[in-house]
């Protein structure tokens, strides 16, 4: 019997798990130069805090998640998404007492039994940040600017970015009433009707055609915004012109978990086909107080690697390995195996990218190996090489070789690799 991955889930598998290496760096190295710690939280977590937290009406906690029992009889669950679990952290452990915002990023797998299909996975890796305990548009701002200067640095130019504001909950009630009355009348089913009762805004999030129709004439949570709110989200867009990043407004963009207020956003990508969302995020400043902490308001977003990796596959990005080896070392026979295997150790601790043939390998194998590992030297040593006290370095790039004594040759390649 071989085994298969589950349903709805892949493998990263090299040259292409690189780009997820990559994707990784890239996202998280603006927040990193932006104060951002990094926080790791566990895999599954109580499943009151994704019920509470991210809302019992959405698709996330009524269908989507993994949930089981442990042998403790306690209820847990495989993180749906990032956001309610930092939370979690940072009152469990008191960071609300100290400087505020408290500024986080992490990076991690997470899990959704949704319909698989191209784009979409039950299991899939995010970046996500999150800035605690602050109401301010500059931050909002900051962490819109710091994910498209990811997706930017990736070399992506296909990246759109949509803005709205929900309001908050002096302005929504009014909101709120408005669209039940609209959504009363169009002809949904039983559970989408019992939703416009619960949280009527994940209507308007409904994907299906049939639904989507219906919409069309649905009233729009900008028109019923209230002064503040109006103030900051123009504050919002002034920062990010300001800083050059460009956006449209959409008005009718909700995000499909319940703790979102005023600031929404989705970054798309139209080369991904029907799942073209690429990240998103917002400013959530109940969240806190759903699951027991005091009133924190704050902002954050999730972008996800696996359609960014997608999203660069598009682009035509993906064309070379996004890193290669310095050298790759050609041992021809067991004496030479033993001299060289202490090279190839002093040049990785010297910095450089080494690896070197295994199993014993004539030469026309090896120096395959070395051509495709992708390394910019080769580092030959054979028994005439021992006897002469030097080792052959090619470039495999240009096919010149010259001879370099043993003593001199991690010096020499530390110099043409720098």
């Amino acid at each position: 019997m071989t085994f298969q991955a589950p349903k709805g889930t892949f493998d990263w598998m090299p040259p292409r798990s690189e780009w997820a290496l990559a994707v990784r760096e890239g996202l998280s190295a603006p927040l990193r130069r932006a104060g951002y710690g990094y926080i790791e939280t566990p895999t599954f977590e109580d499943t009151a805090l994704f019920s509470r937290g991210v809302g019992e009406s959405t698709d996330i906690v009524s269908k989507e998640m993994y949930t089981f029992e442990s042998r403790g009889g306690q209820s847990l669950t495989l993180r749906p998404e990032g956001t309610a679990g930092v939370m979690r952290a940072v009152l469990e452990h008191g960071l609300q007492g100290g400087p505020l915002p408290v500024k986080l990023w992490y990076s991690g797998s997470y899990f959704r039994y949704e319909r698989a299909q191209a784009g979409r996975y039950r299991h899939f890796s995010q970046v996500g940040a999150e800035a605690v305990g602050a109401e301010d548009p500059a931050l909002d701002a900051e962490l819109i600017v710091l994910a498209a200067d990811g997706y930017a640095a990736l070399g992506l130019r296909g990246v759109r970015l949509l803005i709205n504001s929900l309001g908050c909950k002096e302005c929504r009630p009014a909101y709120r009433a408005a669209l039940q009355e609209f959504l009363r009348g169009l002809d949904l089913d039983e559970p989408t009707r019992r939703r416009v009762e619960i949280n009527p805004l994940r209507v308007l999030d409904d994907k299906r055609p049939e639904v989507r129709a219906q919409l069309t004439g649905a009233p729009l949570v900008t028109d019923h915004l209230c002064g503040a709110c109006k103030a900051y989200h123009e504050e919002v867009r002034g920062l990010l012109s300001a800083a050059g990043v460009a956006y449209a407004d959409d008005p009718r963009l909700v995000r499909g978990l319940d703790y979102y207020t005023r600031t929404t956003f989705e970054f798309l990508h139209d080369g991904l086909g029907a799942q073209s969302a690429v990240g998103g995020g917002g400013r959530y400043d109940g969240l806190s107080e759903m699951i027991g902490g005091p009133a924190l308001p704050s902002v954050g977003w999730a972008l996800g690697v696996d359609r960014t990796v997608l999203a660069m596959e598009a682009e035509g990005l993906l064309g070379e390995r996004p890193r290669h080896l310095d050298v790759f070392a050609v041992p021809l026979g067991e004496e030479a195996r033993r001299r060289i295997f202490p090279l190839v150790s002093e040049l990785r601790r010297a910095g450089l990218a080494v690896d070197m043939a295994f199993g014993g390998r004539g030469v026309k194998g090896a120096m395959k190996a070395a051509d495709r590992s992708g390394a910019r030297y080769a580092m030959i040593l054979g028994d005439r090489d021992i006897e002469a006290g030097a080792v052959q370095v090619k470039d495999l790039t240009t096919a010149d070789q010259t001879a370099v004594p043993l003593a001199e040759v991690v010096d020499v390649l530390k110099g043409k690799v720098s």
